[in-house]
């Protein structure tokens, strides 16, 4: 990977973000407001400020769900491209030894990914069907883990991962209890 081809998979990364969630703006613009200005959210997402006009939010629904599955369609797919290379390289290795610290890694990289998408999945997925079956606070607790979670997990699985952090780690939580056990 050179530095042109990371700026150019970061900027094309950026386009498609930006051509993709720039139109819920206008979106969200059109709909008339006649109610008030409370968002039953944590935060400001599209669906809850579209939720809040007393106009038809199907076309805004609609393009949300079509984003979201093409954005996440799109990552999955070049997710699992790169995972098929990545298992025929470690397959091929002839040490068991570089196959299993090359699994362990994907795994790592696996669990850093299934902690992202999941909650995000489920947030997109429930403003659009499950409205009437999830109560209104469950889904606020699952959007707001979708929001902390992984850059609260992400430094956890990597680091587990690593045997100079894992070893610091231990090393300060005995160092820690030592000093409560002393007083």
């Amino acid at each position: 990977l050179t530095s042109a081809v990371i700026a150019k998979a970061g900027l094309a990364t950026l386009l498609r973000g930006v051509m993709l969630i720039f139109p819920f703006t206008f979106l969200t613009k059109r709909l008339p407001y006649c109610r008030g200005n409370f968002i039953p959210h944590t935060y400001c997402d599209h669906m809850s400020v579209a939720k809040v006009s007393c106009g038809k939010v199907k076309v805004n629904a609609i393009y949300g769900l079509l984003a979201a599955l093409l954005i996440g369609g799109f990552d999955i797919f070049c997710i699992s491209m790169s995972y098929t290379m990545i298992l025929r390289a470690v397959v091929s290795l002839s040490s068991a030894d570089a196959r299993h610290k090359a699994f362990s890694t994907c795994t790592s990289h696996i669990c850093a990914i299934v902690i992202t998408y999941v909650p995000a999945l489920f947030t997109i997925f429930t403003h659009r069907f499950g409205e009437k079956s999830i109560p209104p606070h469950v889904h606020i607790i699952i959007a707001n883990l979708y929001l902390m979670l992984p850059p609260t997990l992400n430094p956890i699985v990597y680091g587990v991962k690593t045997k100079q952090i894992r070893e610091g780690v231990i090393k300060l939580l005995f160092k820690e209890k030592d000093i409560l056990s002393a007083k």
